[in-house]
């Protein structure tokens, strides 16, 4: 087997990682609730515009935090685009909640906005919009169709942290947000997430929810004499160890976010000749969007001519990877009632989408490698 030399991602390290990992541990706090989570948390705060953040272990962990802020169970059902990683969906559905699978528009592989009308009942509760690469979805037609029948609105961006809709930060659109620091993100700690709250309503419960459904928080503020069990709740914390690489890569935004969108203009630039001439679909950004710029993709034209060029990169020693399966036509998604064919678009997208390396340390010569290497692939 050929050796990797350009992986997919690989994670790098870009500010003062080092330096605040070694103040932490001397500073002896490395649970969650310490400094380095609480500069975080401000930083955010302030740069998205967000009423409250709260850091996670993971996006999964913000996502299930959701399900408990809106007392999701067995009576309900919530909207989500198939095309997703499975997290979105287990979030709810481990509340009792039924998740009603949603095609994708086929431009921006986001949830399908004019599906929505079609797939609501009376035992709806929430609509789970996923950023897709960081490209918003039609958040002024998904939140209007919410408000019409009172139903929640959770925003899912674990890709899409810095992008925007419309001027306005993805995230802090619908009532919840969710962010991912996972090693494939652009901003990362490893294994972490933030819960954005934008609803006032849902900020006091979102805190014990955080804290095991305690209200330590309020006990530390000195608003209680002592804390207690109040509330349902699970150890969503993050570790203010990890907090403190986070730190340092949220204060390098402006270089990690201007080098991974100089890396996806290149591409599509550079593919863009190969792609018109052979029928490949490129990524599509609409006007009303500005991209955080997660990942770069193509559509093949088949399945086989798909699985064909990651096994001629891999040849070259360029590692690039399909990309979600449709949950609707999976073993657990047809379990919860749904089934093959309902969501052809995401179906499609599974069977013919790839993605290639797009990472922060990805040099110029190295990216002009993997476009060579695609644009002489011709077994379409």
């Amino acid at each position: 087997m050929t050796d990797i030399r350009i992986p997919f991602n690989r994670a790098t390290f870009v500010g003062r990682e080092r330096d605040y990992l070694e103040q932490c541990l001397a500073a002896g706090h490395l649970s969650g609730g310490g400094s380095f989570s609480k500069r975080c948390c401000d930083l955010l705060e302030a740069r998205l515009g967000c009423r409250r953040v709260m850091l996670t272990s993971s996006c999964t962990d913000a996502l299930e935090m959701c399900g408990l802020l809106l007392d999701v169970g067995p009576q309900d059902e919530f909207i989500v685009p198939s095309f997703t990683f499975t997290s979105t969906a287990n979030a709810l559905a481990l509340r009792g909640a039924r998740p009603v699978f949603a095609d994708v528009r086929p431009d921006t592989l986001n949830l399908d906005e004019a599906q929505l009308r079609s797939l609501i009942t009376p035992r709806t509760r929430a609509i789970v919009a996923v950023h897709y690469a960081g490209v918003g979805c039609a958040m002024d037609e998904i939140c209007e169709i919410a408000r019409e029948h009172s139903i929640a609105v959770i925003e899912d961006n674990a890709h899409g942290i810095f992008g925007r809709y419309k001027g306005r930060e993805l995230g802090t659109i619908g009532a919840l947000g969710t962010l991912s620091f996972h090693e494939t993100k652009s901003v990362s700690c490893g294994e972490g997430g933030a819960l954005m709250v934008n609803d006032p309503a849902l900020v006091d419960r979102a805190e014990i929810i955080l804290e095991k459904g305690t209200n330590r928080r309020q006990f530390f503020r000195g608003q209680t004499d002592k804390y207690t069990w109040v509330d349902l709740g699970s150890s969503f914390v993050l570790a203010d160890l990890l907090a403190s690489i986070l730190l340092a890569q949220l204060e390098a935004e402006k270089e990690i976010c201007a080098k991974r969108e100089s890396i996806w203009r290149s591409y599509q630039a550079g593919l863009a000749p190969w792609s018109s001439t052979n029928g490949v679909r490129q990524p599509f950004i609409p006007t009303e969007c500005d991209s955080a710029y997660h990942l770069y993709h193509l559509i093949m034209p088949t399945g086989g001519s798909r699985d064909r060029l990651l096994k001629h990169l891999r040849s070259r020693g360029i590692l690039g990877v399909f990309h979600y399966q449709a949950l609707n036509a999976s073993p657990m998604g047809q379990r919860l009632g749904a089934h093959a064919g309902q969501c052809p678009i995401s179906e499609d997208a599974g069977e013919r989408l790839l993605r290639l390396p797009m990472y922060f340390s990805l040099s110029g010569a190295q990216q002009s490698e993997v476009i060579d290497a695609v644009t002489r692939f011709d077994q379409f």
